[in-house]
């Protein structure tokens, strides 16, 4: 049994699609089960479906506006040419009159979400051999849940993609079946335990992040930017436990992994959304897989 699974990473997923085309139409890998986290959430069912012209098109055309219906920070660019985010204090404190928990508020994207999945496109899923599963946490739990898409109807599931990638506070908590849910990377960022779990004897693993740490965060600005990094070192953390244990699973139970990193750092903050960049990351995405299975053919013994 094949898995992939995808990683968090916010607008890196766009990389993460890429490296998936390749070894999909390229390679001609199939795969028995997909798992997904946040932005891994996201491509999975196409690429179940094999429809990865379209989501590609809909990661290399999005922007703030198609996430956030209250984007609650602003972007600047600062004299290091990188991207740095500031809080819209207006935005924030008429979200927090209005009863939210959170700075800001992602509905915009279960709409997006809603619009390119079709209820065809999932009834052909469930009804497949395929699994398709993403990942969220429960808050009021103290749990990590795997949400398969055999187990429930087409809104459900629409919101289980959508909680994956709500990285709270930034993004919406949603409160569902009487729990509080966020992110699926605050509890499994890179779910490869959950693949051997459910069968898998070969998986590939697309992780948004370098495999060496190659910067150092600038200091925070303000209230967000402090936040931003603070997440990004949890979610360092969860990702390298992740994988640790994620090989030490896959050693107990004969199983292989092939690990596909960023070769390069793509961005310092992965809730800024730009179609120009996203484009880019999606074809270095293919070029990296490409050229990185090169590699593994030259190094291959001699039969």
């Amino acid at each position: 049994m094949k898995a992939l699974v995808i990683s968090g990473g916010g607008s890196k997923g766009a990389f993460g699609g890429g490296v998936a085309q390749y070894l999909q139409e390229e390679l001609g890998h199939t795969y028995d089960l997909y798992i997904g986290t946040s932005t891994g959430s996201l491509l999975i069912a196409h690429l179940a479906l094999n429809k990865i012209d379209k989501i590609k098109e809909v990661y290399t055309s999005v922007n703030q506006s198609s996430i956030f219906n209250r984007r609650p920070f602003l972007v600047k660019r600062d004299k290091y040419g990188q991207d740095q985010i500031s809080i819209n204090h207006f935005k924030v404190l008429r979200n927090f009159l209005r009863g939210s928990k959170t700075f800001g508020e992602s509905r915009n994207l279960r709409k997006l979400i809603k619009k390119t999945l079709t209820p065809e496109e999932f009834q052909e899923l469930q009804n497949g051999a395929k699994d398709v599963v993403v990942t969220v946490s429960n808050l009021s739990m103290n749990e990590t849940e795997y949400k398969s898409i055999k187990d429930f109807n087409y809104e459900d599931f629409i919101d289980w993609i959508w909680i994956s990638c709500n990285y709270i506070p930034f993004m919406s908590l949603v409160r569902k079946n009487g729990c509080e849910y966020a992110d699926g990377g605050f509890g499994s960022m890179v779910p490869i335990k959950e693949a051997i779990d459910r069968g898998a004897t070969e998986v590939d693993v697309i992780i948004l992040e370098t495999e060496v740490m190659y910067y150092n965060n600038l200091p925070s600005k303000n209230v967000f930017s402090l936040i931003s990094n603070l997440h990004g070192f949890m979610m360092d953390r969860i990702e390298k436990q992740n994988i640790t244990i994620g090989k030490y699973v896959a050693n107990n139970h004969d199983a292989i992994i092939n690990l596909y990193y960023t070769p390069t750092v793509l961005t310092t903050n992965s809730l800024v959304f730009k179609k120009e960049k996203m484009k880019l990351w999606w074809e270095s995405g293919y070029q990296y897989a490409a050229s990185k299975n090169i590699e593994l053919n030259e190094i291959k013994p001699e039969e």
